[in-house]
């Protein structure tokens, strides 16, 4: 869809959805919100935040959002809102430090992403009645794939079509990046046919990294290799492994932490204790969590 068309479509959506009773209108505190980061940005202004560039903060950008995911993990709500804002300041001074060196404003960050909602739910701003049934999250992610590979292809035009790959962002965490890279090429045709398969290619993948000298750069390779198996594996079983993962870290967490606790009470650090002992502590943990999912 052209760019004229989906703005003209956007205020469209927009005007109807205003009509709608209970519909948000104003947001005065978004105003303040956006005029204080414009302020501490001016030549009288905070030091700190007039030194800092897209560049400067990139980390604080990308540490924000963990520390909201973190909060949402623990059912933290007292603290989401406080990170989530914390993440919208991140936003907000990415797009003051635009507007100063004149190439955006908060204003064409928030048009252009209203857009794009717009584009991306034909379902439900389009003609819904030459879609069709549209009842579940499967489908909206086909339509999404869909309308997505038309924007590559509309970017493609007068030059080098797009690479399948080419918008998914190298500074995603690896494990990330892998579902995504290995989603879309299995869109594309290059699949296993079934899990077993896959774990064939696990097993292939082993013996290659077993065949290799160990500690040199073509193990590590290899040893990549079989992640990057693993994740389909995952994906085959409509598993997200950074989830699944992420997961297993905390559990991993929780349970040293509660065999710290009884290193304590024996009066002894787990450093000191041998690795036997180490495995009995740990086994003593699942037992108690076991016990306590049996309750």
């Amino acid at each position: 869809m052209q760019d004229e068309a989906i703005r003209m479509l956007a205020d469209s959506v927009d005007e109807q959805t205003r009509a709608r009773e209970g519909a948000p209108t104003t947001h005065p505190e978004w105003d303040r919100l956006v005029r204080t980061i414009w302020r501490l940005r001016q030549p009288d202004g905070c030091p700190w935040d007039k030194a800092q560039t897209h560049e400067s903060i990139t980390s604080d950008l990308i540490g924000e959002a963990y520390e909201t995911v973190e909060t949402i993990v623990q059912h933290d709500t007292v603290h989401l809102r406080e990170e989530l804002g914390d993440v919208l300041e991140q936003v907000l001074l990415h797009a003051q430090i635009g507007q100063d060196s004149g190439e955006f404003d908060i204003d064409d960050v928030c048009r252009e992403l209203n857009e794009k909602l717009v584009r991306r739910h034909p379902h439900v701003f389009g003609d819904a009645a030459a879609m069709g049934a549209v009842d579940s999250a499967g489908q909206v992610l086909d339509i999404w794939d869909d309308v997505k590979k038309a924007e590559r292809e509309a970017k493609g035009q007068g030059g080098d079509e797009p690479g399948l790959l080419d918008s998914v962002p190298l500074s995603l965490p690896a494990l990330m990046q892998c579902q995504k890279i290995s989603k879309r090429a299995a869109k594309a045709g290059f699949e296993w046919d079934t899990v077993a398969d896959v774990w064939n290619q696990v097993a292939s993948e082993r013996a290659e990294f077993e065949a290799e000298e160990r500690g040199s750069e073509a193990a590590a390779e290899e040893f990549g290799d079989i992640l990057f198996a693993l994740v389909n594996v995952a994906r085959h079983e409509g598993i997200d492994a950074e989830e699944a993962l992420a997961a297993s870290n905390r559990k991993f967490r929780r349970r040293w932490a509660a065999m710290e606790t009884m290193g304590r009470e024996e009066g002894v650090r787990l450093d000191e204790l041998s690795t036997e002992r180490l495995n009995e502590l740990w086994c003593a943990v699942k037992a108690v969590e076991r016990k306590d999912r049996e309750a």
